[in-house]
């Protein structure tokens, strides 16, 4: 089994009612903007999708709705996050079984492994499953790292195929790529580091606020691949402010808050998260509105589907 992994991955957030129930309705209206401003897949149970304070039934349910209501027309991955190698099996073990086309799998959390122990995980993890890995590589918010010599020994495992690449560290792109060469597929994982990642040959971005801005999100990833800088910069320059709401510790609320203004979700979060107030807000807010005021006209073949992802035989 394999994913085209470039293009668009937006980390879709959860939604949920008032009565802190999935909200199914307002999750299928935000896919399908992503797929109509021609994303490559989705991630679901992310750090993004509240992947801590959801249960193990409530993320099955969720995959088992996106699957149905995607119908291959994107892939849809799941994220692992977990804190013990025998728990990261059963939900890769799950996921396949669901209709999962991927895993995005986070080193073990909460105990801070070290690097033999974090590759075994990652390995047994493999080993476990016959969906494509990514592995999400972000020590600033996770603590580890996976360097470039334990990518060299996860090399062989044929599965484990992309990484997102949240180090924050730029030239982190160029180093695998003069590494491994075409080995790993690259995917920014920082909204703020995006364009600057693309520049220097990621193959494709997973996106947070993508969530608010599909088409022009969509829009700087292929004018970046076609090699329209100049264009591309342009909508960046415009789109940062509200890229950076990516990097705060709220970054849920936040874009939640960004997709409500933009008529893309609600602003529902689960506790202990709490809904911004007073000046938090307003200065969130006037972030969001001054971007939506002074949105940019796009190329219109800068967005949209162009054409359908191959899924065949992928799950």
């Amino acid at each position: 089994m394999s994913i085209q992994w470039k293009g668009v991955f937006p980390a879709v957030t959860t939604k949920f009612t008032e009565n802190d129930e999935l909200d199914f309705d307002a999750f299928d209206k935000n896919i399908e903007a992503q797929i109509d401003a021609g994303i490559q897949g989705i991630v679901i149970g992310g750090s993004l999708g509240e992947a801590s304070v959801l249960t193990n039934e409530e993320k099955l349910s969720l995959l088992e709705h996106a699957v149905k209501l995607v119908d291959k027309r994107i892939y849809v991955v799941l994220n692992i996050a977990e804190q013990t190698t025998k728990a990261a099996i059963q939900c890769a073990k799950d996921a396949e079984s669901y209709g999962a086309d991927g895993l995005m799998m986070l080193p073990p959390l909460r105990y801070k492994a070290d690097d033999t122990e974090t590759t075994k995980y990652y390995a047994d993890v493999a080993k476990s499953t016959h969906l494509p890995i990514m592995i999400y590589n972000n020590p600033y918010d996770y603590k580890i790292e996976v360097t470039l010599d334990m990518f060299e020994e996860l090399s062989q495992y044929p599965n484990i195929q992309a990484v997102k690449e949240s180090t924050r560290d730029v030239s982190n792109v160029t180093r695998m790529i003069n590494r491994f060469g075409n080995r790993f597929a690259i995917l920014t994982g920082v909204d703020t580091l995006a364009l600057e990642s693309l520049f220097m040959g990621a193959d494709g971005w997973v996106a947070g606020l993508v969530d608010a801005f599909p088409k022009e999100t969509v829009a700087i990833y292929r004018l970046a691949k076609a090699e329209r800088m100049q264009e591309a910069l342009a909508i960046y320059r415009w789109f940062l402010p509200v890229l950076e709401l990516d990097i705060h510790p709220k970054l849920v609320q936040y874009i939640k808050l960004a997709e409500t203004v933009t008529g893309l979700g609600t602003e529902t979060v689960r506790l202990p998260r709490l809904a911004i107030t007073g000046a938090e807000r307003e200065k969130v807010l006037n972030i969001i509105t001054t971007a939506v005021q002074n949105r940019p006209e796009l190329p219109r073949d800068s967005w949209g589907v162009e054409e359908e992802v191959d899924v065949t035989g992928v799950s």
